[in-house]
């Protein structure tokens, strides 16, 4: 294999040369030949080649397995697959100066800086709390911090319930052994 990548490599050079200056013979497969160029991922064996057929294998980790190639993959933020209204967003703030604008130049580029703060906090609140409100969010933590104190005041009130019945039954018991052993009178 490491052969015929070579060849394919010197194949390649020898094609990237001017006409002219080429005086080896073109080396390759020949007409007659086929090649066939497949892709195996992790220890998947390489398809033996029928007949004339070449089979030029290319392993690629395992976990590529079921992904798009490499050179078919595209930036996401490259502007030619963003979506229209993405587009639409940017060009409104495009030039965009003077009142309203949060930008240091023009009179009044300041007056749109509190905006656009007040926009991102109204956004991120719309998705931390999705549709409830801060009340709602209050209201639920109350009630985690009180479900939580409840079941630990019970933890606490069952422990402090059994020590002291247990300090007097040990009371109990000294206060049988000063007494020392029953009068049979």
């Amino acid at each position: 294999m490491r052969a015929l990548l070579s060849t394919l490599a010197l194949g390649s050079v020898l094609a990237a040369t001017p006409l002219f200056a080429q005086t080896a013979p073109a080396i390759g497969p020949a007409d007659t030949e086929k090649v066939k160029q497949v892709f195996v991922y992790g220890d998947d064996p390489c398809p033996q080649g029928t007949g004339d057929e070449i089979v030029v294998c290319a392993r690629m980790p395992d976990n590529e397995r079921y992904r798009i190639p490499k050179d078919l993959r595209t930036d996401p933020n490259d502007p030619r697959v963003q979506s229209w209204a993405n587009r639409a967003r940017t060009l409104e703030v495009a030039g965009a100066s003077g009142i309203n604008s949060c930008s240091p130049t023009g009179g009044g580029g300041f007056t749109g800086c509190f905006q656009q703060l007040a926009n991102a906090a109204r956004e991120e609140r719309r998705t931390m709390l999705g549709s409830a409100s801060w009340a709602d969010a209050i209201e639920k933590a109350r009630d985690e911090r009180l479900g939580n104190l409840d079941a630990e005041s019970e933890a606490i009130e069952q422990r402090v319930k059994e020590e002291e019945a247990e300090a007097a039954r040990q009371k109990a018991a000294a206060d049988a052994a000063k007494q020392g052993p029953a009068d049979p009178q």
